[in-house]
């Protein structure tokens, strides 16, 4: 795949420098490492969920971080104390962190560790500033409509 340099666009625009990252981070997503596997699930309208195999992880060895607009997950394996031999090691217990960039309004609301997977719920809660408003011509009250219902209800 060709690479493109997205310099020029943080020299020539201002205020755009974000969307720029955003090119930047995607065209470096493909090289991003794929453990642990994980899910990302679409569960309601506006509910969602990650499904993220960590097999021989403890609660105690992970972590999860949730700060502005990124979900940052992170697993320290504790290094076992005697040494090993194994004949064959198909489970991998390496340290890992993935981040998961998250969009407006969406929060974590719980975690758990059941049978190896880690499941995290998210949802997205739009405050009522910044949902649609329904604006009278020659009216003198704004109202506000509920997008789900259509229902006009007079605003504050």
């Amino acid at each position: 795949m060709r690479n493109f340099d997205f310099a020029p666009l943080y020299r020539s625009a201002i205020g755009f420098d974000r969307l720029a990252q955003l090119f930047d981070d995607a065209q470096r997503a493909e090289a991003a490492p794929s453990y642990p596997p994980y899910n990302i699930e679409l569960i309601g309208e506006d509910k969602y969920s990650i499904s993220m195999a960590v097999a021989g992880f403890d609660r105690s060895e992970l972590e999860i971080e949730s700060e502005r607009d990124t979900l940052k997950i992170v697993g320290r394996k504790q290094k076992a104390e005697g040494a090993r031999n194994f004949l064959h090691r198909g489970i991998a217990s390496r340290d890992f962190e993935h981040r998961f960039r998250l969009a407006d309004h969406v929060k974590v609301i719980s975690a758990h560790l059941d049978n190896g997977l880690l499941n995290i719920e998210l949802i997205r809660e739009i405050p009522e500033a910044y949902k649609p408003r329904r604006i009278l011509i020659d009216g003198e009250n704004l109202q506000l409509v509920d997008p789900q219902t259509q229902v006009a209800r007079q605003a504050a």
